[in-house]
């Protein structure tokens, strides 16, 4: 991977929205696409310190998603809404899922090219993030399935979720990590579109509520050793 000395910018939006983590993150895009092409320039230019970024929110309601595939018919989206959920299709691969209250959202923004990073070693990188949070809480049984699954599992119950976009070598979307997520929403839906599996949550697993607001910096020191990064606390995404 990169160098230490490249720095990737921290947004930590807290409870809100899913459309405004969204709204953030595209804004990073933004940003980051502009910062490596360079102001008139037709040709990708080396990209400034911190010009990647990684959104962390909690969704602030419950909230349905989908990517490229499972997306809910009309009697399931009517039905969904009904239990007072906001359905939304998100440009991501994978599945329908569930986010809402409780539940760790982390939308890295990076440059896989300047990484020199292929996709599926940065999947493979988000899946690695999340095993060293795991043991990093005591959860040593926690691992990632080898392809096609995707995700961090405890046994045959998914702890976290991950969906990427990557669109001219920038990564969007990301991961989903339940940490006291009300579980039954899961039960409205196939997660993932996966048959026969289960859902489960740091809370869950380790016998104690285990808020979003715990789990932050042991995440990021994890994001840091797994990206080989310093991360630098930031306000606004065109900062």
């Amino acid at each position: 991977m990169c160098p230490r000395a490249l720095s990737v910018r921290v947004l930590r939006l807290g409870a809100v929205p899913y459309a405004e983590a969204l709204r953030v993150q595209e804004r990073c895009v933004a940003a980051l696409r502009a910062a490596r092409r360079g102001p008139g320039q037709p040709e990708p230019v080396p990209v400034p310190v911190a010009a990647e970024s990684v959104v962390l929110s909690e969704p602030l309601q419950p909230v349905y998603t989908w990517g490229l595939r499972g997306a809910p018919g009309a009697a399931a989206a009517a039905a969904l809404r009904a239990r007072g959920a906001a359905l939304v299709a998100a440009r991501r691969g994978g599945h329908i899922t569930f986010h809402g209250p409780g539940q760790l959202l982390a939308f890295p923004v990076l440059d896989l090219r300047r990484r020199r990073l292929p996709l599926r070693a940065y999947v493979a990188g988000l899946e690695a993030l999340v095993l060293r949070l795991c043991r990093r809480l005591g959860l040593g049984a926690a691992r990632a399935l080898p392809p096609p699954y995707t995700g961090v599992w405890m046994g045959d119950s998914k702890l976290c979720a991950i969906g990427v976009h990557c669109g001219n070598h920038i990564t969007s979307h990301g991961l989903a990590l339940n940490c006291c997520t009300d579980l039954s929403w899961f039960e409205h839906i196939v997660p993932c579109g996966l048959e026969g599996k289960g859902v489960t949550s740091l809370s869950r697993e380790l016998g104690q509520h285990v808020a979003v607001s715990q789990v932050l910096q042991p995440f990021l020191d994890s994001f840091q050793e797994v990206f080989e990064c310093a991360l630098v606390s930031s306000e606004d995404p065109g900062d």
